[in-house]
């Protein structure tokens, strides 16, 4: 449980009551995030005390309408909407005004058992191992991200950050059909991985000639260009970087209030920009597939590995270094 900023307590808690809408799920791994770096760290507010944990993998222990028998393999959406307002009703779930977000607004799953809409599970299969599983939620909110930002066959498209979902776009970006794929970090390490998982040109962004280097890799600049990195300065970098009439992916979450900015970018270059939130239960079996069939590898993408008795000691050590920390329950 955090009981403060940058306080995690091992606690004995109460056992989940599911109510008819719910079932309870026994958490058999769970993957510690950006999100939860920055609401450990105080960055995002949660009402204390609050058990984190959002990227959690399980089996169901009760059977309920729409829900796998007992036993079952889950994979846990975690964010849950009302199913009744307007975004809801559009498919729009993840914009629902009265949804919340498990490990955030109510308790997570670095627990043992957790209750949980019965709509928001979704079966794995085999393939998926419970350490590859909690992927599948970060890799879905790439996929809704790219179905907003399409990528056409042949399209220049620049990645800035090279965390976990950095690298998951890569692959992605990969496998829609990307021309040219360059990733952009500052990290020796993750450029190398880059590489592996798929990009064609990497830039170490820590350097004075990282600007012009890929523009001429690009040829004036990517067609897409998708930030993953959640800073003003890389969002800055991503809308220089981009091409006049190209598209930005917005994707990382920015905690920062302020920052210098080249606003007159946006309008000179006309640069189409989204910026996703979360992801909606279709999804799911995009991600799930993705997975499955090893056409998005996540193995080389986690650092560390804990259980719950080591878990406070291992969220405190992360560093910009680490990309996955997998905790077993």
């Amino acid at each position: 449980m955090l009981t403060g900023r940058e306080r995690l307590e091992l606690s004995e808690i109460a056992e989940p009551v599911p109510s008819g809408d719910e079932v309870v799920v026994r958490v058999r791994a769970v993957g510690i995030c950006g999100t939860d770096m920055k609401i450990f760290r105080g960055e995002i507010p949660v009402a204390y005390p609050r058990v984190l944990g959002h990227e959690m993998v399980g089996e169901t222990l009760g059977t309920s309408d729409g829900v796998p028998h007992a036993g079952s393999r889950v994979i846990v959406d975690p964010s849950v909407s009302c199913g009744r307002c307007a975004r809801c009703i559009e498919g729009r779930q993840n914009l629902c005004a009265a949804g919340w977000l498990l490990g955030r607004d109510q308790d997570g799953g670095l627990c043992e058992l957790v209750a949980v809409p019965a709509a928001n599970v979704h079966p794995l299969p085999d393939a998926i191992d419970d350490v590859s599983a909690p992927f599948v939620q970060v890799l879905t909110t790439c996929v809704h991200g790219q179905r907003l930002t399409e990528i056409a066959p042949g399209d220049r498209v620049i990645v800035v950050g090279l965390g976990v979902t950095g690298l998951l776009h890569v692959q992605l970006a990969r496998l829609r059909g990307a021309g040219l794929v360059v990733g952009v970090t500052r990290s020796a390490a993750k450029l190398r991985l880059a590489e592996m998982l798929g990009a064609d040109v990497t830039v170490p962004a820590d350097q004075g000639s990282a600007f012009d280097r890929v523009m001429e890799v690009t040829r004036g600049g990517g067609d897409v260009v998708i930030e993953a990195a959640g800073t003003v300065a890389t969002l800055a970098l991503a809308v220089r970087m981009a091409r006049p009439g190209g598209r930005l992916l917005a994707f990382g979450t920015v905690s920062e209030a302020a920052g210098d900015f080249p606003f007159y970018d946006l309008y000179f270059k006309e640069l189409v920009v989204s910026a996703p939130r979360a992801a909606v239960p279709t999804d799911f079996p995009v991600a799930i597939e993705a997975i499955a069939s090893g056409r998005v590898r996540v193995e080389q993408l986690v650092s560390r590995g804990a259980d719950l008795r080591t878990a406070g000691d291992a969220i405190g050590a992360l560093t910009m270094e680490d990309l996955k920390t997998i905790v077993r329950v």
